[in-house]
């Protein structure tokens, strides 16, 4: 019997859960869920007879030690900072590892460690990162087999709110970790347009929008991510002309949020003082000057917008000019801002949320400049089964069950870049109703 124990039963690994012990007999597998919280991890497990749910404390030592040297296979769905915690507890023990997460410079680190002990360390095996890279690989690869040079990739990933669910004026709710939400794009984002290095500051990220459309979905804007050139190396494409990756929003919704970033909203470096005792508009008021105005004649004022346009709407509508008070003790403006949102943007009992990728490439082959655009949209089925679990969670579990197979054999830290691994994975995605559309064309 193979033990497979998962760290971690939060809302990303719901599908990943369910997956193992749907496959558990058939392979004789033992599931082990541990977790902070007993109950949620017994949730998740049910009453599976090959599952097991347990309390789990990482920051235990001798409990740590003990699971984790009684597994055959670790999957980490800790946060991110703590995944390096479990990796070398499981280089100690010898034991096979597994995240949805980055691949931070200290796992880069552990990589001859763990190549020459035969284990295999798999990360970003979600779907950002995880399925982006795989799909991108596959055509990529395809590309250079035909013989084709490759000329620009753009690669676009959002997690959003289905269209029938969807009925507030910004067209999102939160499918994943809020705060991630509130401070993405902090920092210079960086790629490449025609051979030329650019640069983006966070005060400009959302002016400089790409604009795209998906099939039975509409359209959407993209702004940049932090970091593009990186992938100039990861998929081997170095000599590449144009380059960028991007966060896809509804139309409209960056304009409306680049007002709370200029206003110093999604600020996380200081602590407000009294922030307990603020009102959603005394944490407006706070960032605009004084004059006779009310809030919101302030704010339109100081931005420079008409008090009646949808951008006011949309400010409007999150309650920001409220006198409610959130009672958030020591709090960020960034965090504030966060806690006003989680109640306006959550998903309700009934919402689905859609996950939505696109890769668009360019490329060269026989004189020829052609043009392939491939799209992936996936539904949630509701607030607990949503897409985004599902596609966090059954890449990674497709991965497991291989690795457990024996038809992986990655030695080493490793991301989803090769054959080896994108190929069965995306095959059984494809398989699940998990499916990339392409478009080719001749330009």
């Amino acid at each position: 019997m193979t033990n497979i124990l998962i760290i971690g039963a939060g809302l990303s690994s719901t599908d990943l859960i369910q997956y193992l012990l749907k496959h558990s007999e058939k392979y004789n597998w033992k599931v082990s869920v541990g977790d902070m919280s007993l109950e949620l991890a017994r949730q998740k497990v049910g009453n599976h007879p090959n599952g097991s749910a347990f309390r789990f404390n990482l920051k235990d030592l001798e409990q740590r030690a003990s699971e984790i040297s009684a597994a055959d296979i670790v999957i980490s769905m800790v946060p991110a900072s703590m995944h390096i915690i479990v990796a070398r507890e499981c280089l100690q023990y010898k034991k096979h590892m597994l995240s949805p997460s980055y691949v931070s410079q200290e796992m880069l680190d552990l990589h001859e460690e763990a190549k020459e002990l035969g284990l295999n360390f798999l990360n970003e095996l979600g779907v950002d990162p995880g399925i982006d890279h795989m799909s991108a690989m596959q055509v990529i690869d395809r590309i250079k087999k035909e013989g084709g040079k490759l000329l620009s990739f753009k690669s676009f990933c959002g997690g959003l709110v289905a269209p029938s669910c969807d009925d507030n004026p910004w067209h999102y709710k939160f499918s994943w970790n809020p705060r991630n939400v509130v401070i993405a794009g902090q920092g210079t984002a960086q790629y490449k347009e025609d051979g030329h290095y650019k640069y983006v500051a966070y005060n400009n990220l959302f002016h400089q929008l790409t604009k795209t459309s998906v099939n039975g979905y509409g359209d959407f804007e993209v702004y940049p991510n932090r970091d593009s050139l990186k992938y100039c190396k990861l998929y081997d494409i170095e000599d590449i002309p144009t380059i960028m990756r991007g966060t896809m929003r509804r139309p409209g919704y960056a304009e409306a949020w680049n007002v709370l970033v200029r206003l110093g909203c999604t600020d996380d470096s200081y602590i407000m003082q009294d922030s307990h005792k603020l009102s959603n508009n005394d944490f407006i008021k706070s960032f605009l000057p004084e004059n006779g105005n009310c809030t919101k004649e302030k704010l339109a004022n100081f931005i420079e917008i008409d008090p009646a346009s949808e951008i006011m709407e949309k400010l409007s509508w999150l309650e920001l000019f409220s006198d409610d008070v959130m009672e958030i003790k020591e709090a960020t403006p960034a965090y504030f801002l966060q806690k006003i949102l989680e109640k306006k943007w959550a998903l309700g009992d009934k919402d689905r949320d859609l996950l939505v990728m696109q890769h668009q490439f360019e490329y060269e082959n026989t004189g020829m400049k052609k043009r392939i655009i491939s799209s992936m949209t996936y539904e949630g089925t509701d607030r607990n089964h949503t897409a985004m679990s599902y596609t966090v969670g059954t890449p990674l579990a497709i991965a497991t069950k291989l690795l457990a197979a024996g038809k992986i054999d990655l030695p080493g830290v490793h991301i989803p870049t090769t054959p080896e691994l994108y190929s069965p994975i995306l095959k059984e995605l494809d398989n699940l109703g998990l499916k990339f559309i392409e478009e080719e064309s001749i330009i």
